[in-house]
């Protein structure tokens, strides 16, 4: 889209739009077939529902991070500004 054109903040806010519904749903279906161990209460679950717990912490923190932090570093490193050569 960069190449087309296109401004980059309207290109970072369509790639954003782009990424929201397939990461959505990853994030979403895994943490759903984790919730069987957050209450897992045989043998072994002493050590399940740990990390049951950092699993699906983990899978909200990527989300997040992937859905709004890159955009915005994107955004504000991609290409170097140019300086100005008044001296």
């Amino acid at each position: 889209m960069r190449s087309e054109g296109l401004a980059l903040r309207e290109v970072v806010i369509n790639g954003a739009k782009r990424r929201l519904r397939p990461v959505m749903m990853t994030a979403t279906i895994t943490a759903f077939g984790l919730i069987p161990l957050l209450f897992a209460s045989g043998p072994g679950s002493e050590i399940q529902r740990p990390l049951a717990i950092v699993v699906i912490g983990g899978l909200i923190t990527a989300t997040a991070l992937t859905l709004m932090l890159l955009p915005i570093l994107y955004l504000r490193f991609a290409f170097p500004k140019q300086e100005n050569s008044n001296g």
